[in-house]
């Protein structure tokens, strides 16, 4: 074994692998609480621009293309795991993937990623249901999205994830 191979193989794997979208994010100042540390409700806006981002690259931000002019997405439900406290300056990292899709819905999870701590900060999960808004009920998932979302999610490199920025806030 090579001297690169060896070097290779000891680096740890990257805590994003497998995460499809991953947007990049500096920590603001205004994030902060009064104890110093990036108050809770942030990280759900953390969680929000990888959504997005997630939904922007399968087409699903407003109604999906070959569906009718009414459906697209709503969230139902999030969590958040807070596993280490943010401060300022950061660099992060968040990842979004997919991991069930179901009729009327799918399930997404996050993972937060802090350049400062080398290590994951929170972990999250939400819930995506299609919605239509014309006739006020959730509808089935539009088959481009789902097409989408499987192409996306199977095409992940093991060892390599796409990198996007998000919109600006």
């Amino acid at each position: 074994m090579g001297y690169l191979q060896a070097m290779e193989t000891s680096r740890p794997p990257d805590p994003l692998r497998g995460f499809p979208t991953v947007v990049i994010l500096n920590v603001a100042w205004g994030e902060l609480d009064a104890l110093g540390h990036v108050n809770n409700t942030v990280y759900f806006r953390y969680f929000e621009d990888a959504r997005i981002a997630y939904l922007d690259s399968v087409g699903f931000l407003g109604p999906a293309v070959g569906t009718t002019a009414g459906v697209g997405p709503i969230l139902h439900s999030t969590m958040c795991r807070f596993r280490r406290p943010l401060g300022y300056p950061d660099m992060l990292r968040i990842g979004a993937r997919v991991t069930e899709v179901e009729d009327d819905r799918f399930t997404m999870e996050y993972r937060v990623l802090s350049a400062k701590l080398a290590a994951v900060a929170a972990e999250g999960v939400a819930v995506v249901v299609a919605f239509d808004h014309s006739r006020g009920d959730k509808a089935s998932l539009p088959v481009t999205v789902r097409t989408r979302i499987a192409s996306l999610e199977h095409g992940v490199v093991s060892d390599r994830t796409e990198r996007r920025k998000p919109r600006g806030r």
